[in-house]
């Protein structure tokens, strides 16, 4: 197997790993959700704050991973956005030159801008250890340290579907 795409299948592997285990965070997004909700609903039964800005946070903070982590398996399964209405029309080769043009002009430069652009908002809050401004609120340090990170993780799945894609405009000796 060509050395490329090997390391390609490895990208996969670790991007379908990645992403079964951040379907996870969806359920535990449900279920803050719903306890903050009948938390919410049981502080006024009982004339008590029973719900908090920490779980609001927590909600939105593990949508934000979801969204970040999940990114690059859904790129690997092609389950992302894109618009079909030519592509699903082009014989296999054209439609891997348009996965190569794409990930080359678009997809690599967007990752490596992700990154460069995120890391002063992430230097600058750990330099702070930033804080939620709302009260019982949460870090934002952390979540903000997963966007380069995504960016990043993105990028090296953009770089398997370009071995891919390569591969197929190639022809199928050049996948084996």
């Amino acid at each position: 197997m060509p050395p490329l795409l090997r390391l390609s299948r490895g990208i996969d592997r670790v991007t379908a790993a990645l992403g079964a285990s951040v379907s996870w965070l969806v359920l535990a997004m449900v279920l803050v959700g719903t306890g903050n909700a009948l938390a919410r609903y049981a502080g006024r039964w009982t004339g008590s704050a029973l719900a908090s800005n920490g779980w609001l946070e927590l909600q939105w903070y593990l949508f934000s991973l979801v969204f970040l982590l999940a990114a690059p398996d859904a790129l690997r399964r092609n389950a992302h956005v894109r618009v079909d209405v030519l592509y699903g029309r082009l014989a296999p080769r054209r439609a891997a030159w348009i996965d190569v043009v794409g990930a080359v002009l678009f997809l690599l430069p967007f990752c490596v801008f992700g990154v460069v652009v995120s890391l002063p908002a992430v230097q600058a809050s750990w330099a702070v250890w930033e804080q939620s401004p709302d009260a019982g609120g949460l870090p934002r340090w952390p979540l903000k340290t997963v966007i380069p990170v995504a960016f990043v993780l993105l990028g090296l799945q953009g770089v398997s579907e370009l071995v891919k894609a390569v591969g197929r405009v190639r022809g199928p000796e050049a996948s084996a």
